[in-house]
């Protein structure tokens, strides 16, 4: 009679699983809570203590790492000699090892839990027994995932030697994940020498960022709840792997503030950002700011979708909408259009101390996120004239906005909405250019301020915004030529200030 060995924290669908190794001519062996779950449906188990001859020890921590369990499953059916020597033992062969390990990622997501506590989620015989299975794969079932009963049972039945391949391969993938969550935990060193990211799987997308590039997106484990690994699509087509980086760009943009906020984005830059006392209201901004390039935009919102901005959302073709929730009228009418995503998610804070990486060929960049925001503490008049108050909340929100825009980076504003962005721009004069241009469309521009994420190498920035309309500028500082942008700043009567703060985004 063949033997399989069954030890699971998580017992979804244990039951039915061992009894189609039942049905298939297996003997169940089985520890502690496994053992008890299987006995109480009536399932015939033999206790590990018995086939080890010693009981589980050390309040659980020692329950399978015995020889008389691992050489029946290490041992090499091919080779007479290793099944001579199990046999010299009175050893079983092992054939199949069902083991799920201890919730250690979800036990340290708990609020409160002490690294003690924490500690004993580690799981050690469980790791050490798939492990073994998975190395001997060319006989033994490894199987650590309770969706994988089903199939492994069709496999059995079948000798599926390629399914088994592919099991056992994913019991090095979930040890590996695993062991980089402890690792992560023991050292939350933001930069350790060896850095061992782990993701799952969420979905394999259509195409990548063009439709002959393959991809696939992956969620990690202790992704924050406001996030797009949290977000639940109500509505529309799958999302694509260009419509995840616009809307993470999104997602970070309109997290920055407070009052009610509508961020449109377009290839992961802003070209819209409105503030308001309502979400219409800021709505309205948002699409002012540039009602031409919202075409087909990514549009977050931090307050619930009423109908009101709903319908007026509606009139527009947009890629998605997402917020923290959609009035049921609201939802209805935007529902209408049946490709448009709808989206809902925390759009919380972000949480503070987080990385982001990027990948380059070879290798991984990894960096704390840019969460520096201004205030009026930080800011150092240059010029002999100082922004008034109105110009400089409008300074401190084109600072905020500024730093979400691809570099060289150029925002003109008033204090609750953006008018002109001008992105990515191989030199800084041709972003001042494209964002007054934009600006000088809206009827708000009047008066408007203007932010640089970088400092200004020559006077030309300056002199071109003063020259058209810019009444205050607000940039990092640090040039070797700051005193010709400063001088050009006080010919022309407007204001600048200066933060020592620059706001790169490549």
């Amino acid at each position: 009679m063949k033997r399989a060995l069954l030890s699971v924290y998580d017992k979804t669908d244990i039951v039915s699983f061992a009894q189609g190794l039942i049905d298939l001519g297996f003997e169940l062996v089985a520890t502690g809570g496994t053992q008890t779950a299987l006995t109480e449906a009536g399932l015939a188990v033999t206790p590990v203590e018995t086939i080890t001859g010693f009981p589980e020890m050390l309040g659980g921590r020692v329950k399978t790492l015995h020889p008389a369990v691992h050489a029946g499953i290490l041992a090499r059916r091919e080779d007479p000699a290793d099944m001579a020597a199990i046999a010299a033992q009175d050893i079983a062969p092992v054939d199949v090892v069902a083991i799920n390990l201890y919730p250690f990622a979800a036990t340290i997501a708990q609020p409160g839990v002490t690294r003690g506590e924490a500690i004993e989620q580690i799981d050690i015989g469980g790791p050490t027994a798939l492990r073994a299975a998975a190395k001997n794969a060319a006989a033994v079932w490894a199987v650590c995932d309770p969706a994988d009963y089903a199939a492994a049972l069709a496999g059995i039945a079948e000798d599926d030697g390629d399914l088994r391949q592919r099991l056992a391969a994913k019991v090095f993938q979930t040890t590996a994940a695993y062991d980089a969550q402890i690792a992560a935990y023991l050292d939350p060193e933001p930069f350790p020498v060896q850095f061992t990211p782990t993701y799952t799987r969420r979905e394999l997308m259509r195409y990548g960022e063009n439709s002959h590039q393959q991809a696939a997106f992956y969620v990690a484990p202790d992704a924050p709840a406001a996030s797009l690994a949290n977000a639940t699509q109500l509505h529309g087509k799958a999302m694509s792997y260009n419509n995840l980086k616009d809307a993470d760009a999104a997602l970070a943009m309109v997290q920055e503030f407070d009052r009610p906020a509508v961020v449109a984005v377009k290839h992961m830059n802003p070209c819209g950002i409105g503030l308001g006392d309502t979400i219409e209201a800021a709505w309205d901004k948002a699409y002012a700011a540039d009602s031409m390039s919202i075409f087909g935009g990514i549009i977050a919102l931090n307050r619930p979708v009423d109908l009101a901005t709903a319908t007026k959302m509606h009139a527009l073709f947009l890629e998605i909408i997402m917020a923290p929730s959609f009035d049921d009228d609201a939802y209805a009418i935007l529902a209408k259009k049946k490709n448009l995503r709808l989206l809902t998610l925390s759009l919380g804070t972000h949480p503070q101390g987080q990385l982001e990486s990027v990948s380059v060929v070879g290798g991984l960049l990894r960096q704390t996120r840019d969460e520096q925001i201004e205030t009026s503490a930080d800011l150092t008049v240059v010029t002999k004239l100082a922004p008034t108050p109105e110009q400089e909340a409008a300074l401190l929100f084109a600072q905020q906005v500024v730093k979400h825009v691809k570099s060289n980076a150029i925002v003109v504003a008033k204090a609750d909405q953006t008018l002109g962005i001008g992105a990515g721009q191989m030199n800084r004069i041709g972003s001042v250019e494209i964002a007054i241009r934009q600006a000088q469309t809206n009827p708000a521009f009047a008066g408007a301020v203007m932010a640089s994420d970088a400092f200004f190498p020559m006077d030309d920035c300056v002199r071109y915004a003063a020259q058209h309309g810019i009444r205050a500028i607000i940039q990092p500082g640090g040039s070797i030529r700051d005193a010709d942008s400063i001088a050009v700043a006080d010919e022309y009567g407007i204001a600048m200030v200066t933060t020592g703060v620059r706001h790169f985004r490549h």
